[in-house]
């Protein structure tokens, strides 16, 4: 199972086979990932810059992301 989770400009892709739970990205950006809501990752809450960031620190390799589709 996989993901996927837009702000407009990236995809935050999420696979929670790989999770380890860290909980990095949870402390890195509070205000996206909300393990106790659904959806639990809200992109838009953070810059693309900001979510780039976050992603290039998860342990696993559970976060990745790629560019959002143009319209």
């Amino acid at each position: 199972m996989v993901k996927e989770y837009s702000n407009g400009e990236i995809v935050v892709i999420w696979k929670p086979e790989l999770c380890i739970h860290s909980g990095i990205c949870v402390k890195m950006l509070p205000q996206v990932y909300k393990p106790k809501e659904s959806p639990w990752v809200t992109p838009g809450n953070a810059s693309t810059e900001a979510l780039k960031l976050q992603i290039a620190h998860c342990p696993s390799g559970a976060l990745s992301w790629k560019p959002a589709a143009e319209k």
